[in-house]
């Protein structure tokens, strides 16, 4: 059975542009989706979060839909430890979304390490939506980007803008600044980019879609 690593945010607030703090999370529909069409394909789903706190679920994304998923995943009741976790375990690292990754996982060493680990074996690595602001942890000791060169696409900046959330960077920007090649598509549009071993999904309607990708590249 092939084994992947799902790495959820652990922050539950982001700091805005004008330094109010907002309520966010994990998004539900990302998590449930993802783990469900990953396990369905046989694949074994291991969830771990920095410092193995208890992941908060963005509460904008239950609509009724995931809420009792949400409720009854036990992965998310008791989450590994990150910094516990090795490439050499896994067959995949996946990195889901909400805008809780862009204030712990865009920061986490932990996660960096494993990222560049999981690259450089050839393992596969996926992300999606906001999920791949914690690319951004992907830095060598040189200053060079894990995935710079990579196709990928994430939530857009016309997405942010839609939103009307006063986000304090734009995840597109920062690894187009890095050295990636962000390619989104059309806003709230079902959106994958496969990149050899590297798969990105552009936000919650992508999740399905994403999953499935990641499941048969695995």
């Amino acid at each position: 059975m092939k084994k992947l690593l799902m790495v959820v945010t652990g922050a539950d607030s982001l700091t805005l542009a004008d330094g109010t703090n907002h309520p966010t999370g994990f998004w539900a529909e990302e998590v449930v989706e993802s783990v469900r069409v990953l396990r369905e394909a046989g694949v074994e789903v291991t969830v771990a979060t920095p410092g193995g706190v208890v992941p908060t679920v963005d509460k904008a994304s239950l609509d009724g839909r995931f809420d009792d998923a949400v409720a009854s995943l036990e992965d998310l009741r008791a989450p590994a430890t990150l910094a516990s976790m090795k490439a050499a375990d896994f067959d995949a690292i996946y990195l889901p979304g909400g805008h809780g990754p862009m204030t712990d996982l865009a920061f986490d060493q932990d996660l960096g390490t494993l990222l560049a680990d999981f690259h450089d074996s050839g393992k596969l690595v996926a992300a999606l939506c906001h999920g791949p602001a914690g690319l951004l942890s992907a830095v060598r000791a040189d200053g060079t980007f894990v995935f710079a060169g990579k196709e990928l696409t994430v939530f857009s900046d016309e997405e942010e803008r839609i939103g009307g959330l006063d986000v304090p960077y734009l995840v597109a920007g920062r690894l187009a600044e890095l050295g990636a090649r962000v390619t989104p598509g059309e806003p709230w549009s079902n959106t994958v980019v496969v990149d050899g071993r590297f798969v990105t999904g552009q936000n919650p309607q992508s999740t399905v879609a994403t999953a499935t990708q990641v499941a048969a590249l695995i």
